[in-house]
């Protein structure tokens, strides 16, 4: 999804869970990352945190949200709960998301729309967000989906490659 993001111009911001003891972004992500991409650590279970906050608060055309992450019943629970609050529209990237357990994963994303959030497929959302064959960039996002991926909808820990 962050090829896809890049390709369409969407912005992307990336969290670091308390890098000092978990590490960093791995170097796969950080290999599709667009150069301006900002990455900010974090020790906030969510993913807004007062520095996210701010650099959202430069981007006031952003109503909707594509988030994706690990610990989908912790961090991306909270930051869904958190960006829907603060007037979000929120879609998670059910392709983009894990948990340790699949229990935990599962129960994650049940909250997360029973409290408004919308679970949708990397595919989908690039295509919702072209609207149109004719769009200038359908080549690209049309040649990343058909890249070969693993399928995550019940594989916890593994994730797309967009």
């Amino acid at each position: 999804m962050i090829r896809g993001a890049t390709v369409l111009g969407l912005p992307v911001i990336t969290t670091e869970q308390y890098p000092k003891a978990l590490g960093n972004t791995v170097q796969e992500l950080k290999d599709v990352l667009p150069p301006d991409s900002p990455v900010v650590a974090k020790t906030l279970f969510s993913m807004l945190t007062p520095d996210v906050k701010e650099l959202l608060k430069q981007k006031p055309a952003v109503s909707q949200v594509l988030l994706c992450g690990i610990e989908t019943h912790v961090c991306v629970l909270q930051t869904t709960l958190d960006l829907i609050e603060s007037g979000y529209e929120v879609h998670i990237l059910v392709d983009g998301v894990s948990s340790q357990r699949q229990h935990d994963r599962a129960i994650g994303l049940h909250r997360a729309t029973q409290s408004g959030a919308f679970l949708v497929s990397s595919e989908m959302a690039l295509f919702q967000l072209m609207e149109d064959a004719k769009a200038d960039r359908f080549k690209e996002i049309s040649k990343l989906v058909q890249e070969p991926r693993m399928d995550s909808l019940g594989m916890p820990g593994l994730t797309s490659s967009l």
